[in-house]
C-alpha cells in the first residue's frame, strides 16, 4: 500500500506490504469550523466559568498575552488578531501589550522565524519578546512547590496587570496534554526549575504519562504554579490531521483546558486489541520534527502498540539536525542506554536536556529503533543510539527478515500527535525502572 508520511514540510511516501500491514492509524475525524475567527470571537466572549474577555480586561494598565514557540502548529496569526483587538477595544494601551513566546527551555524565536511565528502585522506592530530560561536578569523567584521545587518566572509575565495564556492542546509524552497551564511551566520558568521538574525519578514515574491528567506530578506542578502567579484568561485551540481549527477553549485556567483534552482524547487516543511487531511512524512532520529532540515523541507514542522486542521505524527530516548543544553532547557521550542510568544515579547530577535522553533510553529497553533522517548523518546516529536506515522501505525489510514474513505492521503517519491506547491501560512498561543497586 503506498502511504504518506509527516515529514517535514512536504511529507514523505512510502510503500508498505499490503499482507503485512495491520492497520493505518489516523486521528479520528474532527470537522473544522466553518468560521474559525468568529468561533474565536465568540469564545471570548462566551468563555467556559469564566467572566467574558472584554470584562476581565476593562481597567487593566497592561498586558501580556503568551504564545507557544516555532515548535507548536499553532495557528497564531488566527487566533491572537481577536485577543488583542479584545483587550485594546477594553482599554489597554496597545503600546503596553506584551506578546511572550514560551520558549521554556528552547532557543529563541528571532527574525524570520518571529515573523512565521505570529504572522507580519503583528511582528511588525507589537511587541514581541522572547523567554529566556537562563537569563537570571528577566527571571524573578516566586516560591516554592511541592517537594520544594524552587520557581522562578518570566518578569514580563509577572509584572503584567492581565495575563493570557494561549496554545494548542494535544497529546504530551510527560504532562499527559499540552497547552493551558504549560504555558507557564515549562513554558516560562527557568532552566533551574525545569531541572527538577524534569529530574529523572519526576519522569520515571508512571503518572507521567501521555494523556493523563488526573494524578499526574508534572500537570499538577503546572496547574499550581500558574494559580500562584495568577493567569487571568486562557485561549487554547484543538487541531485536525490537516491542522484545521477544530475547537477553541477559551476561559478558566483549568475548566476550559479539561473541555479541551476531552476533545483531544476522543479524537487522538485511538484503542487497539494487540500490539504488533513492527510500528512505523514520524516525528510530526514541520515544525516538530525539525530536531530529534522533538521527535523523540514519535518514538514514545508508538511504544505503546510495538510488542516488547519489536520494532520502530520512525521518520523524520530534523533540518536542524539533533537539538541543542547540550542535548547532543550528552548523547555522544554516552555509549550505550545502561550509561544514561549510571550518569543519573549520581548525585545531584543533572544536565539540560537530559529528559529527552531518558525517554529514548527507556524505550530502547522495549524494542530497536530504525531511524530515517535526511538531517542527521549515519555517524552521528550511531552516536545518538540510534540505527540509521536509507529509507522507510529499508527499514521494513529489516524488520522483516527479524521478525518474520507474516509480521504485522501498523503505520502511524502524523507520530505523536495520535496514541494507541490498548484496551487493557498499559503502564510504562517499557521503561527500565533503575536503582542505584541496579546500575
Amino acid at each position: 500500500m503506498d502511504l504518506r508520511l509527516a515529514y517535514g514540510k512536504k511529507g514523505l511516501d512510502i510503500q508498505v506490504p499490503d499482507r503485512n500491514l495491520a492497520g493505518v492509524m489516523h486521528m479520528r475525524a474532527a470537522d473544522p469550523l466553518a468560521d474559525p475567527g468568529k468561533a474565536i470571537e465568540e469564545s471570548l466572549r462566551r468563555p467556559i466559568q469564566s467572566r467574558p474577555l472584554p470584562e476581565i480586561a476593562r481597567g487593566r494598565s497592561s498586558a501580556v498575552v503568551v504564545i507557544s514557540d516555532i515548535t507548536r502548529p499553532v495557528p497564531n496569526p488566527l487566533l491572537l488578531p481577536p485577543i488583542l483587538r479584545t483587550i485594546e477595544e477594553a482599554g489597554v494601551p496597545h503600546e503596553k501589550i506584551t506578546i511572550l513566546i514560551a520558549t521554556g527551555i528552547h532557543r529563541p524565536n528571532l527574525g524570520d522565524e518571529l515573523t512565521e511565528l505570529v504572522g507580519a502585522s503583528i511582528a511588525e506592530n507589537y511587541t514581541v519578546v522572547n523567554h529566556y530560561s537562563e537569563d537570571p536578569e528577566t527571571n524573578a523567584y516566586v516560591g516554592e512547590i511541592g517537594g520544594g521545587i524552587p520557581v522562578y518566572l518570566d518578569k514580563t509575565f509577572l509584572e503584567a496587570d492581565l495575563k493570557i495564556l494561549t496554545g494548542l492542546v494535544e497529546l504530551h509524552l510527560m504532562a499527559g496534554f499540552s497547552g493551558g497551564r504549560k504555558a507557564v511551566l515549562p513554558g516560562i520558568v527557568t532552566l533551574e526549575t525545569m531541572k527538577h521538574m524534569h529530574g529523572y525519578r519526576m519522569l520515571q514515574q508512571d503518572s507521567t504519562y501521555n494523556g493523563r491528567l488526573k494524578g499526574n506530578p508534572f500537570h499538577e506542578a503546572g496547574v499550581a504554579i500558574a494559580r500562584q502567579v495568577g493567569v487571568d484568561f486562557i485561549a487554547n485551540v484543538t487541531l485536525n490531521e490537516k491542522r484545521e481549527i477544530t475547537g477553541v477553549f477559551s476561559g478558566d485556567l483549568e475548566a476550559a483546558h479539561e473541555k479541551a483534552c476531552e476533545l483531544v482524547a476522543q479524537c487522538a487516543m485511538i484503542p487497539i486489541e494487540e500490539e504488533v511487531d513492527i510500528v512505523i511512524t514520524t516525528g510530526g512532520g514541520y515544525p516538530l520534527d525539525k530536531t530529534l529532540y522533538q521527535s523523540i515523541k514519535g518514538f514514545v507514542a508508538a511504544l505503546e502498540a510495538v510488542k516488547p522486542g519489536g520494532t520502530v521505524i520512525l521518520a523524520a527530516r530534523n533540518e536542524e539536525g539533533g537539538g541543542s548543544h547540550e542535548f547532543v553532547s550528552l548523547l555522544r557521550q554516552l555509549e550505550d542506554p545502561m550509561h544514561f542510568y549510571r550518569l543519573v544515579q549520581e548525585p545531584n547530577y543533572i544536565a539540560k536536556d537530559q529528559w529527552m535522553i531518558q525517554e529514548l533510553v527507556n524505550g530502547l529497553h522495549h524494542c530497536e529503533l530504525l531511524y530515517f533522517s535526511e538531517g542527521i548523518s549515519p555517524n552521528d546516529m550511531h552516536e545518538f543510539l540510534l540505527t540509521p536506515i536509507t529509507s522507510v522501505e529499508e527499514g521494513i525489510e529489516q524488520a522483516l527478515r527479524r521478525h518474520g514474513p507474516d509480521a504485522k505492521i501498523l503505520v502511524m503517519p502524523e507520530g505523536p500527535y495520535v496514541m494507541p491506547k490498548l484496551r487493557h491501560l498499559k503502564k510504562k512498561m517499557y521503561s527500565w525502572q533503575t536503582d542505584a543497586a541496579a546500575v
